[in-house]
């Protein structure tokens, strides 16, 4: 494992207690980072815990879709740790695997509000911080399917598209800052997002890997741990590929 310098810096994980985001709050740990889980789900939160394999500088178990809550808890961590250096807009949900003509608007709705408007929220409260301290580094958890559209997946694909283009907006208005605003979009890995999608979906994202294998959530973790260290000085507003071969752009 290479050494990322991590050391000290403060760093807000969405869905930081399995999956990717607990892959990266591990190894942002191991880096020296103090990492500050943003986790609505109280029962992965505790089993994460539970592994005893790292410690959380601190946990808030809070609704992203919520703009006024969102921006309480990260005053809040302001007040605690005095700044934020990292971000990393993890937190999301696959929903229901459905042709787009027969897709429920409540579930369509629900998974354009957390993976899409809860970016969103967590950058708009954290942005502020770190104009003021003229350094930052957000990672958002885009997907191949922001790229290429996975059938019967519209809600996911299209928010990971719209959380692509908002990385690239973003990006660009702080071009004028040491603030770098990237994303990342990986292929499919075997994390508990499996649980909320069809094998058949399974099987075809598999089917679509030239590598012909599921992504590692240590290689994403890996990937993103560079994209928020000090090194990554100049890239902005960038769609970093991890799809073992699938990305044709």
């Amino acid at each position: 494992m290479n050494n990322i310098d991590l050391k000290n810096k403060i760093a807000v994980v969405t869905g930081a207690s399995q999956g990717f985001g607990y892959a990266i709050a591990k190894r942002f740990t191991e880096s020296g980072a103090k990492v500050i889980n943003i986790d609505k789900d109280p029962l992965a939160t505790a089993e994460a815990k539970s592994k005893g394999e790292f410690t959380y500088a601190d946990t808030f178990e809070i609704d992203i879709t919520n703009f006024a809550i969102v921006e309480e808890t990260i005053k809040t961590i302001i007040d605690k740790y005095n700044n934020i250096d990292i971000l990393v807009n993890n937190a999301g949900i696959a929903g229901p695997s459905f042709k787009t003509w027969e897709y429920p608007s409540d579930d369509w709705n629900k998974v354009i509000d957390i993976d899409l408007n809860g970016t969103f929220n967590c950058s708009k409260a954290v942005t502020p911080y770190m104009i003021k301290n003229n350094y930052g580094r957000i990672v958002n958890i885009a997907s191949i399917a922001g790229k290429d559209g996975n059938p019967n997946a519209s809600a996911y694909s299209a928010a990971k598209a719209a959380v692509i283009a908002l990385t690239k907006s973003l990006g660009k208005e702080l071009a004028d800052y040491n603030i770098a605003v990237n994303c990342v979009t990986p292929a499919a890995a075997k994390t508990k997002i499996f649980d909320q999608i069809s094998e058949e979906h399974i099987n075809y994202m598999l089917s679509k890997i030239p590598r012909n294998r599921f992504l590692k959530v240590d290689e994403l973790a890996s990937m993103v741990s560079w994209m928020v260290s000090e090194e990554n000085s100049f890239t902005t507003g960038g769609v970093f590929d991890i799809s073992g071969g699938r990305a044709t752009y």
